[in-house]
């Protein structure tokens, strides 16, 4: 009892911080139109709870501050529990820009823990889907009979074993729960409002119009079709195809790199030695092996905190052991939030070292420099005074993917601050291209070698980060002036990040110079 009380008033703590955070949110935004609101799409038993707006909108950037964080508040800002309104900047832009590409990378939602603690009993979550069953979203029916026709899909080796949707009455580890697809339902169906009006799928979309890729994992397979179900219900299973990343970094053919390997390798190191000299840590450990009956190092390989979190996000009491005379003893919030700080104060040390952000930037400029080429290429087909051809260049990318997947690319484009990758957190990419007449007006004010580089500055790229505007955050247009008659970063800014400049890192010019030069 407890136990549970202790439990309900952290609950309403971390929900009072939470608000009081939203509502000091203050990004620097030049877009001056109101964000998409996604309506309230879960169906749920407790009907009479109203939303609080003040509270919709989530902070992706930690705020400077002299007291520490609430652990547990942090915790549930990861859950991302589906229950509330969520603002999203995604589609907006001055007036008369036209959107040209949208690339789109998604950690999987909601999932089953990927370790058990031992000697404690499972967490009891049911992994089928039911519409009578909470958090649910009025998508879920048709996206179950939607998903029974996908054998006439396109299907990359092995993807087509992978089952479609989650199927185990007792989750198995590492599945896909309801959570997580009704989170991947509301995450699409909200940009395909934000997209709406833009039209960037048209209704007669060409199967090049569209990129889908998974990893073989059913949580990232899945949560990648619960998403396009919301942007694209009812799509034609017969003009998709899903593709396959057999690496979590995406990085397709260009994935040798021993320099990587070895910046991770010193990042590991830093990690462990950071996690050996906490001393409250290693109590914290040394008493829930105690209440366990096992051996603290035993407790750390499996990774309690996993366990922990699908707990804390599904509402269930921390484990107990139990013996000849009953309840031995419970894991407690207490120790949670212990381990919860020190990963907080891992992500501050890692940042201040400097190791994690040297192994982002080779992990991701295979997909970067992807991200980038796709741009690059649209953006020519869309130069001033060229007709485009109609469904010509893929204008849609998906990529599923996994915290090991985002938060190296939030690490290697300079949002190094930017919180861990919750359930369900999205980053996008948008191309945009400018008004003829703003074109026209640069011409006409520019000196003569300006003039030869005016299809470049024609198009220009924002990014967002769950839902919010990160753009002038990142390292490739922090500097750029907004407010010197252009309020968009220019694509040529990023196309020069990725091809060069984001090697001064690791004093190189280029990825195979970083990836192959010998230490020293």
């Amino acid at each position: 009892m407890l136990v549970r009380n202790r439990f309900l008033l952290l609950l309403v703590v971390g929900g009072a911080v939470l608000a009081i955070i939203s509502l000091s949110l203050q990004f620097l935004n030049l877009i001056p139109t109101t964000p998409i609101v996604a309506e309230r799409l879960f169906e749920t038993a407790d009907r009479g709870g109203g939303v609080d707006q003040a509270k919709s909108r989530k902070r992706v950037f930690l705020v400077p501050h002299t007291q520490e964080p609430n652990p547990v508040s942090e915790a549930y800002g990861y859950c991302n529990t589906p229950n509330r309104t969520e603002q999203a900047w995604e589609g907006h832009s001055p007036a008369d820009y036209k959107l040209l590409s949208v690339q789109v990378m998604i950690r999987h939602g909601d999932r089953y823990p990927l370790y058990s603690i031992p000697k404690t009993k499972r967490p009891a979550i049911d992994c089928t889907l039911s519409v009578s069953r909470s958090p649910s979203h009025r998508l879920l029916n048709a996206f179950i009979s939607h998903m029974g026709l996908g054998v006439r899909g396109n299907w990359e080796s092995p993807l087509s074993s992978v089952p479609r949707l989650p199927n185990h009455s007792a989750c198995e580890m590492g599945e896909l729960t309801q959570t997580g697809v009704v989170q991947q339902l509301r995450n699409g169906q909200l940009l395909r409002k934000a997209y709406k009006s833009h039209n960037i799928l048209p209704s007669d979309w060409s199967p090049r119009q569209l990129w889908v890729e998974s990893t073989s994992r059913s949580r990232t397979v899945q949560s990648g079709l619960a998403f396009l179900y919301g942007f694209l219900p009812d799509f034609d299973w017969t003009k998709l195809t899903v593709r396959h990343q057999w690496s979590t970094l995406f990085c397709g053919s260009a994935c040798e790199c021993p320099a990587r390997n070895r910046y991770l390798e010193e990042e590991q190191r830093r990690q462990y030695k950071l996690r050996v000299s906490d001393t409250e840590l290693e109590k914290t450990y040394v008493d829930m092996a105690r209440t366990l009956g096992v051996l603290s190092r035993q407790l750390r390989a499996a990774n309690p905190i996993d366990s922990l979190l699908c707990h804390l996000c599904h509402g269930l009491s921390f484990p107990c052991v139990t013996g000849d005379g009953g309840t031995k003893g419970c894991l407690t919030m207490e120790q949670f939030a212990v381990i919860r700080r020190q990963q907080l104060d891992d992500e501050l040390d890692r940042r201040r070292v400097g190791h994690y952000h040297k192994y982002a930037i080779l992990a991701m400029y295979p997909y970067l420099n992807r991200t980038a080429t796709k741009m690059e290429r649209v953006a020519r087909g869309n130069e001033p005074g060229r007709q485009p051809r109609a469904g010509s260049e893929d204008v849609f990318t998906l990529s599923s993917a996994h915290d090991v997947t985002i938060a190296p690319l939030l690490s290697a484009l300079g949002l190094q601050e930017a919180r861990f990758p919750r359930f369900a957190a999205r980053v996008v990419f948008e191309l945009w291209k400018s008004p003829p007449a703003t074109q026209g007006q640069r011409k006409k004010n520019a000196s003569k070698g300006e003039k030869s580089k005016a299809k470049d500055r024609a198009f220009f790229i924002r990014v967002l980060y769950n839902g919010e505007d990160v753009t002038f955050h990142t390292t490739f247009c922090r500097s750029h002036d907004r407010h010197a008659g252009q309020p968009l970063c220019p694509l040529k800014n990023f196309l020069s990040f990725v091809r060069r400049d984001m090697f001064r890192v690791v004093n190189a010019t280029s990825y195979q110079e970083a990836c192959y030069r010998r230490p020293g």
